[in-house]
């Protein structure tokens, strides 16, 4: 793969049109201001991260989190343009020193797909149709649609929600660039290649069109068996997952020290732990001369100091691997490449979110109740779309947005209707569908 072709500002849905422009901002920039000024991105103002949504104490959401990322990811992009230009003058003075724009814009939209209630709601769609009521559709549908049903995965249902023609109104949903569309597409094959772990990029109804990407920005296509297709990652994936997995971890630790699951001893030492006993003396005594008193503001300065470490070795990582990474061998992500001393702090970090943070009481709470919520919601909206001509069946479809093609002839277009009402809801509107569906809350006019 070569960057002059992996980057390009060719809109999906506009690839003959020429729009004329009043301002100068870039494409990449565009793509930028549209996610933002969206109602999918707004709405993860109100969707889980890890924790329940803020009553005291604010943590993270879906939107900072989202917010926080697009910052990492800008810096990831500008160092690694700024250091491959220097070994390839070539690409002076062509789109590629914008990367750090699009994997900014690629990081605002990655978690545009996820449900309401974190992890717990992408398993409760799968498990509707692998263990639930969902089960009696199997017959009635594909075998590559049910592969995506039951393998629905957040990722795919972004490229989904920013690619797709919703109810035939718009031509390549989001109209964004090809190289801002394929810098999130993380696992960049469909359902039936799917890793163990479930992981896709694309249900089949998108398929078509991250080939027409692919084949536009050449990115290689890898030889499968069986149905569906298999690409390597365009290169930029990696500095969005890195961006993304460096804030999450990271951002984690210290919403569970303001929540008190871990206390300031062990947050202190899991993030120092990254650097030296030299460089941590350092930290320490800075932190006593600008008179840093409080401990939460301890942890705040830390933590930049650690996310700045990791975006610094990541850049390095991607630039030191770009042949590997631009002919589809490099193995992992950018964090297995590390220095060996981050790696194992990272590691430390990871190991006690899941024994510590991941299992603690307000986190499985969310997700027990916010499993049963989406298993609810899907099973009596199915039911409806299965049985259209109820009376029940009617007012629930009725209170569905003409957007979702809920009425098609289709079946399958029925199912998926379903689906995108339903990840695309904020977790308060969910419970509130839930209660309401249910009889246990009534509008207040």
């Amino acid at each position: 793969m070569n960057w002059q072709q992996l980057i390009s500002n060719k809109r999906l849905g506009q690839e003959d049109r020429h729009p004329q422009r009043h301002d100068d901002r870039s494409e990449f920039k565009r793509d930028s201001d549209r996610l933002i000024f969206s109602a999918p991105f707004r709405r993860l103002q109100n969707k889980t991260q890890v924790f329940p949504l803020p009553g005291s104490i604010f943590v993270h959401n879906r939107l900072t989190h989202s917010l926080e990322v697009s910052s990492v990811g800008m810096s990831l992009g500008n160092d690694v343009a700024r250091q491959l230009v220097q070994r390839h003058p070539h690409l002076h003075g062509t789109l590629f020193e914008e990367i750090g724009t699009i994997v900014s814009s690629a990081c605002l939209a990655h978690d545009m797909g996820n449900p309401p209630f974190g992890h717990s709601g992408e398993r409760a769609i799968q498990a509707y149709f692998t263990d639930g009521k969902g089960q009696r559709l199997r017959e009635q549908v594909s075998a590559s649609f049910w592969s995506d049903i039951t393998h629905f995965e957040g990722n795919a249902n972004a490229f989904r929600l920013l690619a797709h023609r919703f109810n035939g109104r718009r031509e390549g949903g989001f109209v964004l660039t090809y190289s801002t569309l394929a810098s999130i597409v993380k696992y960049p094959y469909s359902s039936t290649q799917a890793s163990k772990k479930g992981k896709f990029g694309f249900f089949k109804s998108e398929e078509d069109i991250y080939r027409r990407i692919a084949t536009e920005l050449g990115i290689k296509q890898l030889e499968t068996t069986g149905e569906g297709v298999r690409y390597v990652r365009h290169p930029l994936v990696y500095l969005v997952e890195a961006a993304d997995d460096i804030c999450y971890e990271i951002m984690d630790i210290e919403d569970a020290h303001k929540l008190k699951i871990l206390s300031f001893e062990e947050t202190r030492s899991l993030l120092l732990g990254f650097f030296s006993e030299e460089v941590q003396e350092k930290m320490k005594q800075r932190i006593v001369e600008e008179h840093i008193t409080d401990p939460n503001e301890k942890v705040v300065y830390m933590r930049a100091s650690v996310i700045g470490l990791l975006e610094r070795e990541c850049a390095g990582t991607f630039v030191d691997h770009e042949q590997e990474i631009l002919e589809g061998t490099f193995d992992g992500c950018l964090l297995d490449h590390v220095s060996s001393h981050t790696r194992e702090a990272y590691r430390r970090c990871t190991k006690i979110s899941r024994e510590r943070i991941y299992n603690s009481k307000p986190v499985l709470d969310v997700e027990l109740s916010g499993y049963q919520i989406i298993e609810t919601l899907m099973d009596k909206m199915t039911q409806a779309i299965s049985q259209p001509d109820l009376y029940y069946s009617q007012q629930l479809i009725n209170r569905v947005s003409s957007q979702y093609d809920i009425r098609s002839t289709d079946l399958e277009t029925r199912i998926m209707a379903v689906i995108d009402y339903i990840s695309g809801m904020t977790d308060v509107y969910a419970l509130d569908v839930y209660q309401k569906i249910n009889g246990i809350s009534l509008p207040i006019v």
